[in-house]
């Protein structure tokens, strides 16, 4: 068996240490990071939008797109429960699709939740 991963405490402080900074102080790689784990959706993905309507291909610390990426991943209970941030982000990604699989971004899990 492998060494184990010494990531995960580093995530699980990294997520600690977040919660305790005000959301207007969040850089694009916190927003990124957050949104991967789950945490304060509303608010992080509504911040978000401001910066995907920027740069739909923000980067944060991983890999050009990863903002989006993380935000098209989130779970299907999410956005059953706020359709309206469903709409602003199918709204910002429905006509550059050509963009973003050019971008290798899947949107199939995005798009089989039925709205």
């Amino acid at each position: 068996m492998g060494e184990p991963s010494t990531e995960y405490p580093s995530l699980v402080n990294k997520v600690l240490k977040l919660r305790k900074i005000p959301l207007n102080q969040f850089s694009l790689e916190d927003l990124r990071l957050m949104i991967g784990q789950n945490k304060g959706l509303p608010y992080l993905i509504q911040l978000s939008l401001d910066v995907l309507k920027e740069d739909l291909f923000a980067e944060g610390d991983f890999y050009p797109s990863d903002l989006l990426q993380n935000i098209l991943k989130v779970p299907a209970l999410f956005w059953t429960e706020d359709k309206e941030l469903w709409q602003d982000i199918h709204g910002l990604i429905k006509d550059r699709m050509e963009e973003i699989l050019e971008h290798d971004i899947s949107v199939q899990m995005f798009y089989d939740i039925a709205i």
